[in-house]
């Protein structure tokens, strides 16, 4: 089963208490099935693992409510979170004009906040990376959102231009498990920078992915 550290979670509910306040909260709380709500409205603990079926439950609802459905608030919203972190406890992380190193460590740092996803950064050549998350299942698509905001935000922060985002998904057998795929470009004089990521499922070769 795949999981995600409570540390994930907090920092979700804590944003939207911010945002948009606690009866937005209670209201999704309200929406949610039985064993989410329990979970969501308790005691989360950071260093804790849950399971992402649940939280996944929890952004379906949270968009629902918050954005009309519309799941790009879930890129705003953890490119609102990352933005913090890095100019915060992951400021070190950041550092102006190495797109590179800062794909490789959000890569590291997502590594810590999921079980049974591994994560593996590909570097092409100068300015081009791939980075693949395996182990996500067809209700996680979600979270390929999510971590396309973390490293659009961390990308700009460290002075990256010219992003560009889009998703594809799994062509024929495939088609039952989403993939995610992030292109992000720098342009600086005649250098081209691209970052992509693909959210995976198990057992399946990234080569089953329409280009």
């Amino acid at each position: 089963m795949v999981q995600i550290k409570g540390s994930a979670i907090q920092e979700t509910i804590n944003q939207i208490k911010r945002r948009a306040g606690e009866d937005a909260f209670q209201k999704i709380l309200g929406l949610l099935d039985e064993e989410a709500r329990k979970v969501c409205e308790g005691e989360i603990f950071a260093s804790t693992w849950y399971s992402l079926d649940l939280f996944t439950r929890f952004l379906e609802i949270e968009i629902r409510v918050l954005a009309g459905g519309n799941e790009e608030m879930v890129t705003r919203g953890s490119e609102a979170v990352i933005e913090r972190q890095l100019r915060g406890i992951y400021k070190a992380f950041v550092k102006l004009g190495s797109p590179e190193f800062v794909i490789k460590r959000i890569a590291a740092v997502h590594a810590t906040y999921f079980q049974g996803v591994p994560i593996e950064v590909q570097l092409h050549g100068r300015g081009k990376a791939l980075i693949k998350y395996t182990g996500f299942e067809k209700q996680h698509r979600i979270m390929g959102f999510a971590i396309i905001g973390f490293f659009k935000k961390a990308l700009e922060i460290s002075g990256a231009k010219d992003l560009a985002i889009h998703f594809t998904f799994p062509s024929r057998k495939a088609r039952d498990f989403p993939s995610s795929r992030f292109r992000g470009v720098k342009r600086s004089g005649k250098s081209l920078r691209a970052c992509m990521f693909q959210t995976c499922a198990p057992g399946i070769n990234s080569t089953d992915f329409a280009t």
